[in-house]
């Protein structure tokens, strides 16, 4: 198999992820004693026991994430050894980029898990806009709903102009964020329009869109305080669905995919068409092997997110 490496973003968490990981591996158990020690507080704890609210929180969350996926990786190379094969590529949506930085080696997970507990405060304290899943309606379809609601919206400054396709997730799967009345006006053309379904996210802000400028201005200056090295496997970019290898790439894509649409749907097709022909995710859930599915549904999907799951992995000679 050629294999590709895929991490998951924020939405994922859960209360209790990573618990039998930190049990029964010694490997895994040293990524959340380290992000412990970064962090200065027990994040560790906090995915095992919670309170769900305070790890669902986007400053918690996507440290968490990270850690998690971070964990479930490092599980798997103790399992497997020398025997564990390389992918042909690594992606992650949107907080996952951080997670397949580390696996593809451009970044020290110490230096990862600080820059996105950054990145989560930044975003955090966003609080203009907010995001809506539309489902059933074709890409371009809802691109010219957003050019319409944005041109109804001339009168108003800029900011309550904005509004754009945020997460082209599926092919029937696609998320718009803006501000709060473009969202809304928007959520109601786009049912007339034909999709079958709006439903608003449960999000601080518009994310993915230019209202998080001060966000990228923030990730800007955090990324130039870690080392950063070129990768040694190609990581699929969620801004341009390009691989990328050189550290200067990856400087780059750290800012812009703030602010710039996750092309998942692209960066799926890109690895396929490059010859990938498995999907292994590693972390909580299993949101991307269910879009992958949806993509690419003639590849083998794999998820890992608990130690059953490695131990098995591990043993799947199939899996080389």
């Amino acid at each position: 198999m050629t294999q590709a490496w895929i991490f998951p973003g924020q939405g994922s968490q859960m209360v209790g992820m990573g618990r039998d990981l930190y049990d029964q591996s010694p490997a895994a158990r040293a990524v959340f004693d380290e992000a412990d020690d970064v962090l200065g507080f027990a994040l560790s704890r906090l995915c095992f026991e919670g309170p769900e609210d305070v790890l669902m929180a986007t400053e918690n969350a996507q440290p968490a994430l990270l850690t998690m996926s971070t964990a479930v990786l490092r599980s798997l190379e103790e399992a497997r050894g020398m025997s564990l094969p390389p992918p042909a590529a690594v992606a992650g949506h949107s907080l996952g980029e951080y997670s397949a930085l580390v696996a593809g080696g451009a970044l020290d997970f110490a230096d990862a898990v600080r820059l996105v507990r950054q990145r989560g405060e930044l975003m955090a304290q966003a609080r203009d806009g907010s995001m809506a899943a539309v489902i059933g309606l074709p890409e371009d379809d809802l691109d010219q709903v957003c050019r319409e609601v944005s041109a109804s919206l001339a009168d108003h400054p800029e900011p309550v102009r904005t509004i754009v396709v945020a997460n082209y997730n599926a092919p029937d799967q696609l998320v718009i964020s803006g501000s709060t009345l473009a969202v809304e006006q928007a959520s109601i053309l786009a049912k007339i329009r034909g999709a079958k379904r709006v439903l608003p996210l449960r999000v601080s802000a518009a994310f993915h869109s230019p209202l998080m400028r001060h966000a990228a201005d923030g990730m800007a200056w955090a990324i130039r305080s870690v080392g950063v090295r070129d990768l040694h496997i190609p990581l699929i970019a969620n801004v341009t669905a390009e691989p990328l290898l050189k550290a200067d790439e990856v400087r780059y894509e750290a800012v812009a995919q703030v602010v710039a649409p996750v092309r998942w749907i692209a960066s799926v097709q890109r690895m396929v068409q490059d010859g990938v022909s498995a999907f292994l995710e590693l972390g909580p859930g299993k949101a991307l092997t269910g879009l992958v599915r949806r993509i690419a549904p003639n590849t083998r999907l794999i998820n890992l997110s608990t130690s059953d799951d490695v131990r098995a992995f591990a043993l799947d000679r199939e899996a080389d």
